[in-house]
């Protein structure tokens, strides 16, 4: 495999979940670091590697990858055995399903233009923290319905799949907020157990800090 380079903002959701990916698949990689802050991601030279200006962006195989849900889709295909999706059409299913209530319901309205633009019509500064609180808890709460009961250590079963690589992040998210996490009791252990395996250690934002 030639070299994987993966042009990532430290502190993006969808950037975690890819770093976590790559690791658990022991796939290694090296970090092009883009600064949203500095409005990097706006700048020719990386809108003409990814038009929509976004982070994560995966350069594997040749390709140039975006979307941080169909890189880890592409990933799972390419190593099928780490276990990023189950082996059959059902549990695959409900594991895109438990993802996608975080990148699909949770992650876009808690987006930081989202937030940006909130304050500019608003006028508010104070509204971002509401906001975010609101939405994040409305959303885990939704998750965690969706979770209890089911057996297994992780988000679905005894090993971490894309599910755990969205629940994770979101809930760093959710801890930088300031959201009560205390009715989430599922989603807590899960992610304590996550927080124990290296693969989640090495892309936990603190490591991938510039």
């Amino acid at each position: 495999m030639s070299e994987v380079v993966l042009y990532d903002y430290w502190r993006s959701s969808a950037s975690y979940r890819v770093r976590i990916a790559l690791n658990l698949l022991d796939i290694d990689y090296r970090t092009v670091p883009v600064n949203l802050l500095e409005a990097a991601h706006r700048k020719p030279d990386y809108l003409s590697l990814n038009p929509q200006g976004l982070v994560p962006t995966l350069v594997i195989d040749g390709q140039v990858l975006t979307q941080s849900l169909a890189i880890i889709e592409y990933l799972a295909e390419l190593r099928p055995e780490g276990g990023l999706l189950p082996g059959d059409s059902a549990g695959r299913q409900h594991v895109r399903a438990l993802a996608y209530a975080v990148a699909m319901d949770i992650h876009p309205i808690c987006n930081l233009h989202v937030v940006a633009h909130l304050i500019e019509v608003t006028e508010k500064a104070e509204a971002r923290e509401e906001w975010m609180q609101h939405f994040i808890a409305d959303g885990l709460g939704k998750l965690e319905a969706m979770i209890d009961g089911a057996g297994g250590a992780f988000s679905f079963g005894d090993a971490p799949t894309m599910a755990d690589l969205c629940l994770v992040p979101q809930v760093y998210n959710a801890r930088r907020w300031g959201v009560d996490l205390t009715d989430f009791k599922r989603i807590v252990d899960i992610d304590a157990r996550c927080a124990e395996l290296p693969a989640f250690q090495a892309a936990h934002p603190d490591c991938a800090k510039p």
